[in-house]
């Protein structure tokens, strides 16, 4: 499976592995750490005696189904940011299909099960407003809205379908050390193209320090946030690294990054500059957070580290002692709307909010399953 994700793979090795390969065990892994699409497009380059017809058949069958909902995700995705731009609001796409295009050259390469996108926090009450009218269900009423709560991410979902749309502020993307300098995001967008529709996302420099910082967001749990990062640097041979630099020391990401890079140059083989690298490896506590990230890494998140050694690891890639513990401190004692009672228009005690919040997490990583 590593070497189905490798930015550049071994073809030779490949056809020797899959000629000795578990598929039902290998289709399984797959799915559960989101490269199914990468595996498919990888056996593809081989006949029937490297890959049984029948897996051969099924691997396309499900890699065709991921591609019909991409395809109706960036349908809908459309059509919302033209209700946007309608109204004066504007809009970038995080993740999903800008990723895709950006490190894979096709928007339905990537696996991916809903919309994301940001805007600026003065204009979520519209944007709630104008996704209520277009059908979709607001996890977080207006009313919370109005009174100013801050939950982890704006969630729509459309009643009867699958659609889900997660809208992002400066406020909700909690997992940058640093605040998020939206303004500049906005400044420094690019536009793709897309069946004669133009996608606005963030740069490629701004992108590379986001999926770093989502992968570490989750722990690395999953192959498919390093294998995107590999493509990334595959594909964007332009990457300017001192403005990667510059972003992720402005967002206090360093070691996010450098972590990054360093996964995607020990498991995938992506083309991260010697330079670069040289700087990630100076990192001692990167290279002991890669460690651990591979000791958990084959079982997608089914061993997952339990609380205290989550806690150890978010506050250890901040970097820096007491940078570290402010960085955890804020993750921990922030609620979201998990953490809110009924009664989403009225601000509660922010004490009994914290409080349920600690008790939320201890019940959800308390047990280390390893």
């Amino acid at each position: 499976m590593l070497e189905c994700a490798s930015a550049r793979p071994d073809a030779p090795r490949l056809a020797g592995l899959l000629r000795k390969t578990d598929w039902a065990f290998l289709l399984e892994l797959a799915e559960e750490h989101g490269v199914l699409n990468l595996v498919a497009a990888r056996i593809r380059e081989f006949d029937e005696t490297v890959v049984p017809a029948e897996s051969r058949a099924l691997l396309i069958e499900r890699q065709r189904a991921y591609a019909l909902s991409a395809l109706s995700l960036i349908a809908e995705m459309i059509r919302i940011l033209e209700r946007f731009g309608e109204a004066g609001i504007p809009a970038l796409v995080l993740k999903g299909p800008a990723l895709s295009l950006q490190a894979y050259g096709d928007a339905t390469a990537r696996q991916y099960g809903d919309v994301d996108l940001l805007v600026r926090q003065r204009d979520i009450y519209r944007v709630t407003e104008l996704m209520t009218l277009a059908g979709f269900h607001a996890d977080v009423p207006l009313a919370a809205v109005a009174a100013d709560r801050i939950p982890g991410e704006y969630l729509f979902s459309r009643t009867n379908t699958k659609v889900i749309v997660e809208v992002h502020t400066e406020k909700t993307l909690r997992y940058f050390p640093n605040s998020l300098a939206i303004e500049e995001l906005f400044e420094r967008h690019v536009t793709l193209e897309f069946d004669g529709h133009d996608l606005p996302t963030l740069s490629k420099e701004d992108a590379l320090v986001s999926a770093c910082t989502h992968g570490a967001k989750h722990c690395w749990e999953r192959l498919m946030w390093i294998a995107d990062v590999a493509a990334m640097l595959n594909r964007q041979t332009s990457m300017n690294w001192e403005e990667v630099a510059r972003i992720a020391e402005n967002l206090g990401a360093r070691r996010i990054v450098n972590t990054g890079l360093l996964l995607v140059a020990e498991l995938l083989h992506a083309p991260v500059p010697a330079s670069v690298e040289e700087k990630a490896r100076a990192d001692r506590w990167a290279r002991k957070l890669v460690g651990r990230i591979q000791t958990w890494l084959p079982t997608a998140g089914e061993a997952s580290p339990g609380l205290l050694r989550r806690a150890l690891f978010r506050s250890q890639m901040r970097g820096g002692f007491l940078p570290g513990i402010g960085y955890l401190t804020r993750l921990l004692l922030s609620p979201t709307e998990e953490d809110w009672r009924a009664g989403h228009e009225h601000k509660g005690s922010r004490i009994l909010e914290t409080g349920r919040r600690l008790v939320r997490l201890a019940g959800k990583y308390g047990r280390d399953s390893n």
